[in-house]
C-alpha cells in the first residue's frame, strides 16, 4: 500500500514546490528546472506504475498457480470420493437385492404356512377319525369273535345233546 501512495505523494510535493517557487509565468511556460522536476516526477511515477503492474502480475500468477493446485486437489479428492462410492456401492446393491429376495420369500411363506397349518389340522382330524373308526372296528371284531365263540359253544353243546340223545335211542 505504501508503494501505491508514494508516487502520488511525490507528485503532490512537486506540484507544491512548483507553486512555491513561482516559476510559472503568466505565459504558461515552465522553467527548465521545473520541467526537469516534472520529467523526473513523471518518470518516477511511470517507474512506480510499472513496478506496481509487475508486482500485480506476480501476485496474479501466484493466485493462478494456487487456483491450479486447488483445482488439481479438487479433482484428486473427487476421484477418491468416486473410489469410495464404488467400494461401498456393489455391496450395498447386493445387500439390497438379497433383502428384497428375503421379503419376497417371506411373502410367499406366509400363505404356505397358513396352508400347512390348515393341512395339519385336517390331517389331525382325519387321523382322529381314522383312529376312532379303527377303534370301533376292533371293538366290532372283538364282539364278533365273542359271538362266534359263543355260537360255537352253543352249537357244540347242542351237538353233544343231540349225540347223547341219539346214543340213548340206540
Amino acid at each position: 500500500m505504501a508503494t501505491l501512495n508514494q508516487p502520488h505523494e511525490q507528485l503532490q510535493t512537486l506540484m507544491q514546490a512548483g507553486q512555491m517557487s513561482g516559476s510559472l509565468s503568466f505565459s504558461g511556460l515552465m522553467s527548465k528546472e521545473d520541467e526537469e522536476m516534472s520529467q523526473s516526477a513523471l518518470s518516477t511515477f511511470k517507474a512506480k506504475e510499472e513496478e506496481i503492474e509487475k508486482k500485480k502480475l506476480e501476485v496474479k500468477e501466484r493466485v493462478q498457480a494456487q487456483l491450479g493446485r486447488i483445482e488439481e486437489e479438487t479433482r484428486r479428492l473427487a476421484s477418491i470420493q468416486e473410489e469410495l462410492d464404488a467400494l461401498t456401492d456393489p455391496m450395498k446393491k447386493e445387500v439390497t437385492l438379497v433383502r428384497k429376495k428375503i421379503d419376497t420369500v417371506n411373502k410367499e411363506l406366509k400363505p404356505l404356512g397358513h396352508t400347512c397349518q390348515k393341512k395339519e389340522r385336517e390331517y389331525k382330524e382325519a387321523l382322529d377319525a381314522f383312529n376312532e373308526k379303527n377303534k370301533e372296528k376292533v371293538q366290532l371284531i372283538t364282539r364278533l369273535m365273542e359271538l362266534v365263540s359263543e355260537s360255537e359253544k352253543e352249537r357244540m353243546k347242542k351237538l353233544e345233546e343231540l349225540s347223547k340223545s341219539i346214543e340213548t335211542i340206540q
